[in-house]
């Protein structure tokens, strides 16, 4: 059995496709395998590909969070599983089936040379509290408000993309820092506000549709980059300031992990989120099925063979980084 090692925006994943194996994993076996392998190999989550359960989408996806949670989305992750559903069936524009929708992506013109690029759709946007789900908050979803509760001198934004954010833009590479790990902490543990717990994004305007994005991610911590964080803060950025905001063209997202552009569709029936960034192989492993059964694998059992791409796309980053 093969399994892909891969990355967008350096998140870090493994990939596994379930039509390959001869006996489908469980979902227990699912979850122990991901909090075993994620553990092992230092990845955000496990990216699980499946037969789609309806006509139309190329195939189906599931994201198991580091902790064996359950993600509805993964905008990092979605590129990479849509970079291997291309190559595998020699597509290049196609669906694929997600607990919340059915959505699109399309293969784009490399990000570098050996960085290979995906735009995937981001959708659906909701701002309704019960879609995060949060609770006394107020009725109205928060934008740019003030929440004493949270923080003595930042305000907050919450939208569902469908995954559910927290949003605040910041001056002070503090709040990127200790505010956001005590803040992410807190509301990830038991708490009064969101009761399954949320993603928190800190952002700063570089410039004319230039942020950077950092994220407290649901499940994991501190992640070098979040697909559906950063689409859900270029909607918050195009909210609050209008002045910075040019919905002609890309946002240029930097992240700790590199790179992304994001694009608003808000004026269609459907608005959606278009997220162009890298869907890099780090690397492919050869193991047998039974370790996958079984939730784990010793270092006799596997193969590792590290791809170049990474290699590349450390390069990308040197880059634009300069």
């Amino acid at each position: 059995m093969e399994l892909l090692k891969v990355q967008g925006s350096d998140n870090r994943f493994i990939l596994l496709d379930q039509t390959l194996l001869d006996h489908a994993l469980t979902q227990d076996e699912l979850t122990a395998f991901t909090t075993w392998v994620c553990q092992a190999e230092k990845t955000d989550g496990v990216l699980v590909v499946d037969q789609a359960s309806h006509a139309g989408p190329l195939g189906q996806m599931t994201v198991i969070n580091a902790d064996g949670s359950r993600a509805s989305m993964c905008g990092n992750g979605l590129r990479t599983v849509a970079r291997y559903l291309a190559d595998k069936y020699g597509q290049d524009e196609f669906t694929v089936e997600t607990p919340a929708a059915d959505l699109r992506v399309a293969r784009q013109e490399n990000f570098a040379i050996g960085v290979p690029a995906f735009a995937v759709e981001i959708s659906p946007i909701r701002t309704d509290l019960t879609a995060l789900p949060a609770q006394n908050l107020g009725q109205r979803p928060l934008l740019n408000t003030v929440v004493p509760e949270f923080s003595d001198h930042l305000r907050f934004s919450t939208v569902a993309v469908p995954n559910p954010h927290l949003i605040s833009f910041v001056e002070d590479d503090e709040d990127l820092n200790s505010t956001l790990a005590e803040l992410g902490q807190r509301l990830n543990a038991e708490n009064s506000y969101f009761p399954q717990g949320v993603n928190l994004n800190f952002a700063k305007i570089l410039g004319k549709n230039q942020l950077f994005v950092r994220t407290y991610e649901r499940g994991v911590g501190f992640t070098n980059a979040c697909g559906t964080g950063m689409s859900a803060t270029s909607w918050a950025f195009s909210q609050i300031f209008p002045e910075d905001y040019d919905g002609n063209v890309f946002i240029t997202v930097f992240n700790p992990g590199g790179m992304v552009k994001t694009r608003l569709h808000l004026a269609d029936s459907n608005p959606w989120i278009e997220l162009v960034g890298n869907a890099t192989i780090m690397g492919i492993f050869e193991v047998e099925e039974s370790a996958l059964h079984r939730g784990s694998w010793s270092d006799g059992q596997v193969h590792f063979e590290a791809s170049p791409e990474q290699a590349a796309y450390q390069d990308f980053v040197a880059e634009i980084k300069k």
